[in-house]
């Protein structure tokens, strides 16, 4: 059974050689992930080339997501590293504290904060593991009493509940790391804490004025971002459902009702959509995944998410290759309960203004009305594959093509499987007639198999997709 959900797995210290970046892409790993946050440019240089030839080494095409860190909303150091603070407690955050901080006062990395907050605020600290109340802003100081107390350690994360931080979404270091993104040739880009389509505007200006063709991704992780959603997706080419400083901004208990609907919107806009955070947690020092989480991970293969995402399980865990394993095994046990979703409600409800997006929904619409073995799309630009991703028509999709890029930002899109193939003719007949070939070569068919395939009459051509037949492998040999 070949899997449809895609595996992302977070590069670290875990992970970051050849040998354990060559055993978990074995194991299943379909995308990467390089952390923007850590790292220089010449070490995200160095990891996309290890990345690559570990994926050569597994005679696997691997993507590479490139996540920017977005704006550090962090309390600074302290002297003794942690203080611990108790209900009741008086705790200052103070914008101009340069000294390391102590048990009344630390310093604060945005400076910003004294005049985004006002008393009565609520601030979440550490993922929400802390509550402060804030009681009184006195210049650059915010006065807060503690509400839940705990460990407070070095630069931990600030939240403000209900959202309206007014930290840009691009930093002066994102605007450095979109450039880094491009010279590594990385398939997408992931832009953290967005607010509004504009900031995924400006992201993919930056990114085409370096010169990049990376797909770009929306972290939804700001309370500011729900109303606006829609727009947000249709900035971008994929979003993320970032649930962990997500559900400290509007309450966990509203996560996994978003979580669904994010899944829908994308889908139905034609994007793809990553579903993250704490999905393995307990397996960063454990063999076997808890229960909850494996429900966890069901539920979003459920829910029709294109991928499923590891964190620290992978970055810094101790067991990389079992996690991995364990996604793999529930991802296909989950995808046994999905019922083929058809092409009908699609081709009732959507609206065709390419002749290329008509013939991949006419592919898909054979392909669940005929039993057939495969979704052949010889594509280009990958275009006919994605929007064949967004309908499970019960049958893989394969995605044939002579583009590098094409094949790499293809192993994001579910139920799609690249393939490198550079046709040898500009006959279309021709051309079918090899695709088959390769396709029995692979494994993937067998004589006698029905395929349903697209292709454009004008062959290496991006955006030229116009021919949709349905065939017997073997016929042309008759």
């Amino acid at each position: 059974m070949l899997r449809r959900t895609k595996i992302v797995a977070t590069l670290g210290p875990a992970t970051n050689d050849l040998k354990s970046l060559e055993a978990i892409i074995r194991a299943g790993v379909d995308v990467v992930r390089m952390n923007f946050s850590h790292g220089s440019a010449q070490d995200h240089m160095n990891r996309a080339t290890i990345v690559r030839t570990a994926a050569a080494n597994a005679g696997r095409t691997v993507g590479i997501l490139a996540d920017l860190q977005g704006p550090k909303i962090r309390v600074r150091k302290f002297q003794n590293d942690k203080i611990n603070l108790a209900p009741g407690d008086i705790f200052i955050l103070d914008a101009e504290w340069n000294e390391l901080g102590n048990q009344e006062r630390v310093g604060l990395d945005y400076k910003e904060l004294p005049n985004d907050v006002v008393k009565g605020d609520v601030l979440l600290l550490n993922d929400g593991m802390l509550e402060f109340d804030v009681t009184e802003v006195k210049g650059t100081q915010v006065i807060c009493k503690v509400v839940r107390g705990g460990i407070l350690s070095n630069n931990k994360g600030i939240n403000r509940k209900g959202g309206g931080l007014t930290a840009p979404a691009l930093t002066d270091k994102d605007k450095e790391d979109i450039k880094t993104a491009v010279m590594i040739e990385a398939d997408y880009l992931a832009v953290s804490f967005p607010r509004s389509a504009d900031d995924m505007k400006l992201a993919r200006q930056l990114m085409h004025d370096a010169g990049g063709k990376c797909m770009l991704m929306a972290k939804i992780e700001r309370a500011e971002a729900i109303p606006v959603l829609a727009e947000i997706i249709d900035a971008s080419d994929a979003i993320m459902v970032a649930r962990g400083d997500l559900s400290v901004e509007v309450g966990d208990a509203a996560v996994p009702g978003l979580q669904k609907r994010m899944i829908k919107m994308a889908r139905a806009r034609n994007k793809l959509v990553i579903t993250a955070t704490q999905m393995m947690e307990s397996m960063i020092t454990n063999p076997i995944p808890t229960r909850a989480e494996v429900s966890d991970v069901a539920n979003a293969v459920l829910d029709g998410t294109d991928a499923v995402m590891l964190s620290a399980e992978t970055a810094v865990g101790d067991y990389p290759v079992e996690t991995i394993d364990a996604m793999v095994r529930i991802c296909k046990q989950a995808e046994k309960e999905i019922e083929s979703s058809g092409a009908d409600h699609r081709l009732e409800h959507t609206k065709f203004t390419r002749v290329d997006q008509s013939i991949a929904m006419s592919a898909l619409y054979a392909a669940s009305h005929f039993k057939v073995k495969a979704i052949v799309a010889l594509t280009q630009s990958g275009s006919t594959a994605l929007w064949m991703s967004r309908v499970n028509a019960g049958a893989p999709i394969f995605a044939l093509t002579p583009i590098k890029g094409t094949l790499s930002k293809a192993t994001l899109f579910s139920g799609v499987h690249p393939v490198a193939f550079k046709p040898t003719s500009k006959d279309p007949s021709e051309t079918l007639i090899e695709a088959e070939n390769e396709l029995i070569k692979i494994g993937a068919v067998e004589e006698g198999d029905l395929i349903v395939m697209t292709i454009g009459e004008s062959v290496g051509k991006a955006g030229h997709t116009n021919t949709m037949k349905i065939v017997k492998v073997g016929d042309h040999k008759k």
